[in-house]
């Protein structure tokens, strides 16, 4: 399948998703916001890749969500006093928050290289991925409070969980810049290079260390991790036994040990196709 706004390789389980408009800064347009999901729910449950890199081209990531379509309004540009405005800005805001949220739903690891700036709805994105690496000159800024918005799209549910709060919050209410540097010391990136060839060649090394793992296994451990975040240590301790109860597959442990013992790639299942529901 052909993108406007993305290109999508598919190699060795990894598939590269490149934003591809470096002449607007990567600015998320409408094609994007349907294209991501519809490319990542794709590769998910059609099992065409084990992990997912997401990257892009030019001097910067993301610019962020075009500002064309802010401009366009919500309801076939109308305005504010339109009876409908509330309910329509809903929708949008929702159909916008399930573009990202299919990163962190898709069963694979997501992982964002990110270089120059990082934008808006761009930090929205990277804080749905699993892990997010940088160059030296990347940093991340939540835009939105200095064009008169509140960051909807993501972010803030996501963020809070991997820097602290009062950084989030600093972040949030000033606007400012974080570079790489103070990302890597807070814990939101977890590793900054040199320039974006750098970057790109370690994400594509650790990315096939991961497609070259069990994908039940790494799967479990997705959920695991998430389901951990929002619960208990009690709750997510009962999860994940129930979950290795149900999954846990001694046929795939044997060719873990196996193939490790004789120093050779293991030969695993994927997981199963996601059916569509009737």
């Amino acid at each position: 399948m052909s993108y406007k706004s993305i290109t999508l390789n598919i190699d060795n389980d990894i598939a590269h998703i490149v934003m591809n408009q470096p002449e607007k800064r990567n600015a998320m347009g409408a094609d994007f916001w349907a294209e991501l999901p519809q490319a990542v729910r794709d590769i998910d449950e059609n099992v065409l890749a084990r992990v997912i890199v997401i990257s892009s081209t030019g001097p910067h990531f993301s610019a962020g969500i075009d500002i064309a379509m802010l401009a366009g309004g919500v309801i076939d540009d109308t305005d504010k006093n339109h009876p409908a405005y509330g309910a329509a800005f809903l929708n949008k805001v929702g159909y916008l928050q399930d573009t990202f949220s299919a990163l962190a739903d898709c069963r694979i690891p997501v992982l964002s290289a990110v270089q120059g700036g990082c934008y808006g709805a761009g930090v929205d994105m990277v804080t749905a991925c699993d892990m997010r690496y940088a160059t030296e000159d990347a940093f991340f800024t939540i835009y939105e409070i200095k064009v008169g918005m509140t960051a909807d799209v993501g972010t803030f549910p996501r963020i809070v969980n991997l820097i602290p709060e009062g950084i989030v919050r600093e972040l949030a209410y000033t606007g400012r810049k974080m570079h790489a540097d103070e990302a890597l010391r807070h814990g939101l990136v977890n590793a900054v290079y040199k320039d974006q060839d750098a970057m790109l060649a370690a994400v594509m090394e650790i990315a096939a260390e991961i497609a070259g793992n069990p994908p039940l296994s790494v799967h479990g451990c997705k959920r695991a991790i998430t389901y951990a975040r929002h619960h208990s240590t009690k709750d997510a301790l009962e999860h994940i036994g129930m979950w290795n109860a149900s999954f846990l597959n001694p046929a795939e442990m044997m060719e873990a040990m196996q193939a490790k013992a004789q120093k050779r790639a293991g030969q695993y299942e994927d997981l199963p196709k996601i059916k569509p529901r009737p």
